[in-house]
């Protein structure tokens, strides 16, 4: 297998990027690639600490914040009654309002909130999922029983709204919605679910429909993935059944590939690297595969077992030079792995839940940044450390959070961060931080 020209393919990408830098206008940074491109940071951590700029009281979310033009967006629930069990395949019934937030990045100040009504009946209740969506000087956000809304970023002023599970006669998923739309162009795309519409895509200025497509028995948490290939873009979807690509201005489908992991948990995004594609989910399901270069299509290098490979659940992998660096859903683990043949290489309870033993879904939310990571863990700390074939070197390790929900017997936060400005933006369920890595 041929990998040579991976790096070089990811650095003319990178440098094709029109998005600025100092904003992360949605899940995973301006290209959805979690890359933040921003100079003037620091290399390590101060010893007495990084500043932390503001901190604003914030109520429960599984989402991040977006951060565009100054302004920071975030998602939460204020909830009335009903109990939080955190039990798998229970949905607990809770009573409250899902609320739409913005805030000033330099201050934390309140500039506009949208709160609606809504009831809750999905597993693991803590609040929203997907993080916000910022484009054009509008803001998308999607709650976790489906509410979707366009807003005007700057006063709030709703645009046009849906409750999707009502338009496609669908139920929220047990986990309820976590795939964050993604804007291409004029289309706003969703995962949404019911018959023929698993995937479905929005005029984002109006919220008509364009086009849906695809059927499955459960829509799974999956984020649609805009890749391309040969001179042609996809619009990859993953549901608990098969990864598809489908073509993004009509939906017509262009390959398939059976991938189904345990417990509906297609989860993280589908990675690309050059001629490449990697998906893993829960359940020892993984696949790479190298995709046509004549016309769309998809075929399996290998798939991952047992001992090999990285099976990623909560947090999206990160590929590069010939590796894949991802949590691995069983023991919590962050594992490189050799794209070459799949071999681990090295494996690390460090960066995740800081444990001794296995901690399922143990979480570290990569994020890289020239030529180190920046990794977000479950525990609430920000960790800077190198990535390499040779292992996991850390350099600097800060708290900037308190984990303050619960899975597995351990106290988590799951809230994928924002960096922007020279800072890092993270919440957890009752406050949001703004921290400072500006180099001094």
């Amino acid at each position: 297998m041929r990998l040579n020209a991976l790096v070089l393919t990811c650095l003319v990408f990178a440098a094709s990027a029109s998005v600025s830098a100092d904003d992360w206008p949605q899940w995973l940074g301006p290209n959805r690639d979690s890359v933040w491109r921003e100079d003037g940071v620091v290399d390590q951590f101060p010893e007495q600490g990084l500043p932390v700029k503001w901190r604003k009281p914030v109520a429960l979310g599984y989402s991040g914040p977006a951060v565009a033009g100054g302004r920071v967006f975030v998602t939460d629930y204020v909830q009335g009654s009903g109990g939080i069990t955190n039990i798998a395949a229970k949905r607990d019934a809770l009573e409250g309002t899902e609320r739409v937030l913005c805030l000033s990045a330099d201050t934390g100040d309140t500039l506009w909130e949208h709160e609606y009504d809504r009831a809750y009946k999905i597993s693991y209740p803590s609040g929203p999922r997907c993080t916000p969506l910022v484009d054009e000087g509008k803001v998308y956000t999607l709650g976790a029983q489906g509410d979707l809304f366009c807003f005007d970023a700057a006063t709030g002023r709703r645009i046009w709204s849906k409750v999707l599970t009502e338009e496609y006669d669908t139920q929220a998923p047990l986990w309820g919605f976590a795939a964050h739309p993604l804007i291409d162009g004029d289309l706003l795309y969703c995962v949404v679910g019911g018959e023929g519409s698993i995937a479905v895509a929005f005029n984002k200025q109006t919220g008509t429909e364009v086009w849906r497509a695809l059927s499955a028995k459960d829509p799974g948490y999956c984020p649609p993935t805009m890749i391309e290939h040969a001179g042609t873009k996809q619009l990859l979807i993953w549901h608990t059944e098969s990864l598809n690509s489908v073509n993004p201005a009509t939906g017509e489908l262009y390959w398939t590939v059976p991938l189904k992991p345990a417990y509906w948990m297609s989860i993280a995004s589908p990675r690309q690297l050059g001629s490449y594609l990697y998906a893993s989910g829960d359940g020892n399901v993984a696949a790479l595969m190298q995709l046509g270069d004549e016309k769309p299509a998809a075929d399996i290098v290998w798939r991952g077992k047992a001992k090999n490979a990285v099976f990623c659940s909560h947090s999206t992998p990160f590929l590069e030079e010939g590796m894949i660096y991802g949590n691995d859903g069983s023991t919590g683990a962050l594992i490189g792995v050799n794209m070459e043949d799949a071999a681990r290489l090295w494996q690390t309870m460090e960066p995740t839940s800081r444990t001794k033993r296995r901690a399922k879904y143990g979480t570290a939310f990569l994020v890289k940044h020239n030529d180190r990571f920046f990794l977000f863990s479950e525990t609430g700390d920000l960790v800077l450390a190198n990535l390499s074939k040779d292992g996991y070197e850390e350099i600097s390790r800060f708290h900037l959070l308190d984990p303050t929900n619960t899975a597995y017997g351990r106290d988590v936060v799951w809230t994928h961060p924002a960096f922007a400005q020279r800072c890092v933006f993270a919440r957890n369920d009752k406050e949001i931080v703004c921290v400072s890595l500006a180099a001094p």
